[in-house]
């Protein structure tokens, strides 16, 4: 699939830093972002994790580093670790001078926890030291008193101020590898932080509902912050908060991107209509079953299940495969051209083995090996359906022909 993000509000420019060996900002695709939830100290459980992590999507890794066992941890992990590991730092100085110890590719402070001047400075000269970025993570829920107290609270103008303040100190000691976060639970105050920190700052910017809860809502939440801001053109990384296995994390950050042409799809993108009367099948459950088969297979296409094979094909024509439902029977088609009609209990074997084929022949040699006669068979269901439903539904005749009697002046009563 093509990225198609010049649709979009081109992003802005930005400064370019390297978390291990991903580039983030400037002319970078947008990154993935998760956390780990195991305990740090527990190497090979937090391996595990971040290998999965990394399957699903994501191209960078957070761990908490809040004790000495998790610092001697991520020695371990970060040699051992397919994404860049990134240290979570809150209340201790020993432990981001720890985590540099243990080479991490990155670290995240949270300017409301890690408050005095020295010790910011001195972490910054560590990490200039070491050429590790340090992202600003300010979260609406920690904010110093202070700065809480002088601006009536958890304000988007709060939010950027600490992060302006803790730049300053950065830079006190000469340090810019930076990245930097505005993240609060508030959807509407979330977007508005970011769109003045993307005012205030050329930094890259990571977006993040914080504490956006479980599945759905969670979700949900996330994707109305950090889509909207990404398709404003704002935003160089990103993570889902979710109060669930943070696998789930990744997957969606990565299908948003894909969603949005912000990435090459690297997995499957099903689509499908939401049924109505006209169907003749269970479109709900074709689809469900269809999902759950080709999930697994970890195929780069996009497939649809629609429920009309009057209007099936032609409305999911951009689709790289798709089976459109009839009475009884299923049209698949590619890119919108009818490949073979297979019975209705059939349907989602049939765009499995297609799916497969597809991917490993490609478009055009699919296409060639296409079954003639089935266009015809298809037209003729068509046919029959329109004969069966009727071609004017919805009275659409009779309703433009008192269109035009009214435009006419006469009586819409006649």
């Amino acid at each position: 699939m093509e990225v198609t993000s010049n649709l979009l509000t081109p992003r802005r420019a930005t400064r370019q830093i390297s978390v291990g060996s991903v580039k983030v900002g400037g002319d970078a695709v947008v990154s993935v972002q998760s956390m780990t939830t195991t305990k740090t100290s527990d190497v090979e459980g937090t391996l595990q994790q971040i290998y999965a992590l990394a399957s699903a999507g994501a191209d960078i890794v957070r761990c908490t580093c809040n004790e000495t066992a998790a610092a001697e941890g991520l020695a371990q992990i970060v040699a051992r670790s397919p994404v860049p590991i990134v240290a979570d730092i809150h209340f201790h100085v020993e432990m981001a001078l720890a985590a540099l110890d243990a080479g991490v590719d990155g670290l995240r402070l949270n300017p409301g926890n890690l408050r005095k001047p020295s010790e910011i400075k001195l972490v910054a000269s560590e990490a200039k030291d070491r050429g590790v970025p340090i992202r600003i993570g300010v979260n609406a829920g920690s904010l110093h008193p202070d700065i809480y107290e002088r601006f009536g609270g958890a304000t988007p103008e709060a939010l950027v101020e600490s992060a302006r303040i803790e730049l300053a100190y950065f830079q006190e000691v000469g340090f810019d590898d930076v990245k930097i976060s505005v993240k609060a639970s508030s959807v509407a105050t979330m977007i508005a932080a970011y769109r003045l920190a993307s005012a205030t700052f050329d930094y890259p910017l990571h977006l993040g509902v914080t504490e956006a809860g479980p599945p759905p809502g969670g979700l949900v939440k996330g994707t109305a912050g950090i889509a909207t801001l990404l398709a404003e053109g704002i935003g160089d990384t990103i993570r889902y908060s979710l109060t669930a296995d943070p696998v789930e994390e990744a997957r969606a950050g990565r299908q948003l991107l894909e969603s949005l042409g912000l990435r090459e799809r690297s997995s499957l993108d099903l689509i499908a209509c939401p049924s109505c009367g006209r169907a003749e099948v269970d479109v709900i459950k074709v689809a469900t079953e269809a999902q759950e088969a080709l999930s697994s297979l970890n195929l780069p296409i996009q497939v649809a299940v629609m429920g009309c094979v009057v209007n099936g094909p032609g409305e999911a024509r951009h689709a790289d495969l798709g089976i459109a439902a009839g009475k009884k029977r299923g049209h698949l088609f590619i890119r919108g051209q009818i490949i073979r009609v297979v019975p209705e209990d059939e349907m989602v074997a049939a765009l499995v083995e297609e799916a497969k084929k597809l991917v490993a022949e490609g478009v055009e040699a699919r296409l060639a090996a296409r079954d003639l006669s089935a266009e015809a068979e298809a037209a003729a269901d068509r046919a029959a359906l329109l004969d069966f439903q009727g071609a004017d539904a919805n009275h659409a005749t009779e309703r433009i022909e008192k269109i035009r009697r009214r435009g006419s002046g006469e009586s819409s009563t006649k």
